[in-house]
């Protein structure tokens, strides 16, 4: 990263896989490295195997709005913790889910599954939203939104470790 920064002049993000053992340390050396921005998270590309032919076939799945809970996670353990800025992609489909990964610390949103679907007229319903939104809660700017419920400004910020895990587990009620 060092070098990179070092031969270019233009700002570099990095786009993170979710696989490290140790996200936080992954994302302070990179930081530290000069990294501008931190994209999380990569969607490998995974093929399939069809079973009555034996070949390897490509197998691209879309994200759903489900995919969104990990960057928004480890969005709003990091937001203020590093100097990068910080980008979510992933599982973002609507006005809403754009809202969150904003209140989480994002700087940007992506989204491709969603307009993969919906095509590019989706931008206006998941702009319209992201408005309406921000009007009903009295917010007058994204920058006003950006990392108030991240973990440092969150009522809760124990709510963003690991050791909720087993609460989520004692007070989940299935749906019938």
């Amino acid at each position: 990263m060092k070098a990179v920064k070092k031969a270019i002049s233009i700002p570099v993000a990095v786009k993170l896989s979710p696989y490290f053992s140790n996200m936080a340390n992954m994302a302070k050396q990179l930081d530290d490295a000069g990294a501008n921005a931190l994209v999380l998270f990569n969607r490998f590309y995974q093929p399939d195997i069809d079973l009555e032919t034996l070949d390897v076939r490509p197998n691209v799945i879309l994200s759903t709005p489900q995919a969104l809970r990990l960057p928004l996670t480890w969005i709003g353990i990091l937001y203020r913790r590093i100097q990068a800025d910080l980008a979510a992609t992933s599982g973002i489909h609507s006005g809403e889910d754009a809202v969150k990964v904003i209140l989480a610390g994002a700087n940007v949103s992506m989204m491709t599954s969603a307009l993969l679907k919906n095509g590019i007229e989706h931008l206006r319903f998941v702009e319209k939203e992201l408005r309406a939104w921000m009007e009903v809660h009295e917010y007058e700017s994204v920058s006003q939104m950006r990392g108030s419920v991240s973990q440092i400004h969150a009522e809760d910020p124990s709510a963003f470790e690991r050791a909720q895990y087993m609460r989520a587990l004692t007070t989940y009620r299935p749906t019938l």
